[in-house]
């Protein structure tokens, strides 16, 4: 690169909010009474619908207008692990992805949620020792949503940070590309 290439290159910064990651669901956790009972989702209900997920999104309190993510494009990922449903939003730069993570940061938006339809047997209903309970087995997943009211108590959201040392890593390596 000559002196002319290097005073005319454009250099861009990026504002991003950030990320988001928790859990939209915790396998084998209560939620809260349900309008006369209680859910639990067990593991591997969330199988099926993972392995066609393009179409699943990330939304902010169940808002179609506050969408934050999408698997199809790569800024929401969706994992089934042992504890439950896992995510990760890169939040957009937007009014929505701005404010949420400073009421995640803040700690005022702390839970998550899901949207679901359930298939011919893809649930099970008993008469449990507190009242009715069912349990989710196999559903069509639609969406997550990130809310400071969700309906499972274990659910969480936080705002990943940069690692101090990582940060400075990256730093230095934007400096150092100005410089060639």
């Amino acid at each position: 690169m000559d002196m002319l290439e290097r005073r005319t290159a454009v250099e861009l910064r990026a504002t991003s909010p950030g990320r988001l990651e928790g859990y939209a669901a915790v396998f084998n956790a209560p939620s809260h009474d349900l309008g006369g009972f209680v859910e639990r989702v067990r593991p591997g209900a969330f199988a099926r619908s993972l392995k066609a997920a393009d179409s699943i999104r990330a939304l902010y309190d169940h808002d179609r207008a506050s969408v934050l993510g999408r698997v199809g494009a790569g800024t929401l990922r969706l994992t089934e692990d042992q504890r439950g449903l896992r995510f990760e939003i890169d939040l957009p730069e937007t009014s929505v992805g701005k404010d949420l993570a400073v009421l995640v940061e803040r700690g005022d938006v702390a839970g998550a949620s899901f949207a679901f339809r359930v298939p011919e047997g893809g649930d099970e209903w008993r008469n449990g020792t507190d009242g009715v309970e069912r349990d989710l087995l196999d559903i069509d997943l639609h969406e997550i949503t990130v809310t400071a009211d969700p309906a499972y108590p274990d659910t969480s959201v936080a705002k990943r940070r940069m690692p101090v040392l990582h940060h400075r890593l990256a730093l230095a390596l934007r400096y150092l590309e100005t410089c060639r």
